[in-house]
């Protein structure tokens, strides 16, 4: 029966009380015991990396599947190092001179979505954290990635029961359509949704009522100076660029540069198979790299290979093409010019500017088109300069020398929080700019006990005669 409504029925009423049951047993454990679970599903899900990933390529078809077994070893090795030792159970904090003691508390049931790019690394990652922190989780996938993601859940969910996890701590719904999607988002068990996709969806799941993280677009713009290693910084960004075929949301979008350095730029992406497409060309990739209609890039080039999207917009490219390269003028940006848009694909836009403070309004008009918050990337080997483009921009991740993609995701090339759901601060709508992770799914309560013995029993007396100020008061009571 159990089995009929994780694959077939959708009975949500029932899923709900079944995630409020086992959450209810699972804030009754130990640390202990928790981290024992942890390590049970770390251990499984890092098992089966390779078959997970190529089980995402062969139902999406996005990306490459080496690249996403790198994916599952971020969402499980390299984030279960990152939180195995935090404590999420118990007294976290006991604090003698104010007498506060900190109680980690789960939050509840969480529901979370994963996207059709990243089906398998997300969905480890969501499952991992919320396990770490005893909160049951109910995973939507993508309709598109139904199979994959499912498996995912599966192989953590049969690790966690057999190290002791309480019945139902993991389960997953096959097929839901958006009304009860919705529903499911606004249930009144569900403590928080845990959104990574489309716009719409995430704006959905900040309007359910519910307490919501969701992260939607990135539309990075990466900004190479003049001090930077041009070799380097070009090696880098092809490097990031064509992980998963640009399927990270933070993968850089735009190349911004100074005049002075664009032969030299252009030369080494051309030196690395770059591809610069001529006024016909573009156009003709406008068209198929982004729907007009929808008003966002189109579903045939997620994830898909340089010289597969050029075919299909007929431009004739060498097969080992690695990003195709649009140059657009500096005041072409937004929606008449598709290709200065979020495309998860390995396409690039270019922009060459006057100067540094040209280059630094020309990101900042970049993100403000669907990645305010999100990320931005500079190569730069002078710090006053990269500080200063950190002061004066919005973003939640600025990344120095460092390619996008890996980078963002932490663990690799920085000392980033391993994740696999980046907030975008009140840029992006969310309450934070961190990488997300187990803290943010716990509640802490606060045990404060009576320390302090006020100066004046009757101080409330001195408040209210209004001749008395400040320095009076502190004077009085020895402050």
């Amino acid at each position: 029966m159990k089995d009929e409504i994780r694959t077939k029925g959708l009975d949500i009423e029932e899923i709900m009380e079944r995630a409020r049951i086992s959450g209810d047993k699972f804030s009754t454990y130990s640390q202990e015991r928790v981290d024992r679970i942890v390590k049970a599903v770390y251990v499984a899900g890092f098992n089966q990396r390779v078959y997970l990933a190529k089980l995402a390529h062969e139902e999406t078809g996005i990306g490459k599947w080496q690249d996403k077994v790198s994916k599952n070893v971020i969402a499980t090795r390299y984030v279960y190092k990152d939180i195995k030792d935090l404590k999420t159970a118990g007294i976290l904090k006991e604090d003698a001179e104010t007498g506060i003691t900190e109680v980690a508390k789960p939050i509840g049931p969480i529901f979370a979505m994963t996207p059709i790019t990243n089906p398998t690394s997300t969905a480890l990652f969501k499952i991992l954290i919320s396990m770490k922190t005893r909160n049951p989780i109910i995973i939507r996938p993508h309709g598109s990635a139904r199979k994959c993601t499912c498996e995912a859940a599966r192989i953590c969910y049969e690790a966690a029961v057999a190290e002791g996890a309480p019945e139902d701590c993991i389960q997953w719904i096959k097929r839901s359509t958006p009304e009860e999607t919705i529903e499911m988002m606004g249930h009144k068990h569900v403590a928080l949704v845990l959104a990574t996709g489309s716009v719409s969806l995430v704006k959905a799941a900040y309007q359910s009522g519910n307490p919501a993280i969701g992260v939607g677009p990135g539309n990075v713009p990466v900004y190479i100076g003049s001090s930077a290693d041009l070799s380097f910084a070009v090696e880098q960004i092809i490097l990031s660029k064509t992980f998963d075929y640009g399927t990270v949301c933070a993968s850089e979008q735009s190349v911004v540069l100074k005049f002075n350095i664009a032969e030299g730029v252009i030369a080494e992406f051309k030196k690395r198979k770059a591809y610069f497409l001529n006024e016909v060309e573009k156009h003709r990739l406008e068209e198929v790299a982004f729907n007009q209609t929808q008003k966002s890039m189109s579903i045939n080039v997620i994830g898909q290979s340089a010289y597969k999207i050029a075919k299909m917009a007929g431009i004739d490219v060498p097969e080992d093409t690695s990003v195709l390269i649009v140059r657009y003028a500096t005041h072409e940006v937004g929606i008449k010019y598709p290709l200065s848009l979020e495309i998860l694909a390995p396409i690039l836009a270019m922009y060459v500017v006057d100067d540094f403070i040209e280059a630094i309004n020309m990101c900042k008009r970049i993100v403000s088109y669907g990645g305010m918050g999100h990320t931005i990337s500079i190569f730069s080997n002078e710090e006053d300069k990269i500080m200063y483009f950190a002061e004066v921009t919005n973003a939640g991740r600025l990344l120095v020398n460092t390619p996008a993609s890996q980078g963002a995701l932490g663990g690799t090339y920085n000392g980033l929080q391993p994740s696999l759901t980046l907030a975008t601060g009140s840029g992006g709508k969310n309450i934070t700019t961190d990488n997300i992770t187990a803290k943010h799914l716990l509640n802490i309560q606060r045990l404060a006990r009576r320390t302090f013995i006020p100066c004046n029993p009757d101080f409330t007396d001195i408040y209210l005669d209004e001749t008395i100020d400040a320095g009076r008061i502190d004077y009085e009571c020895g402050r």
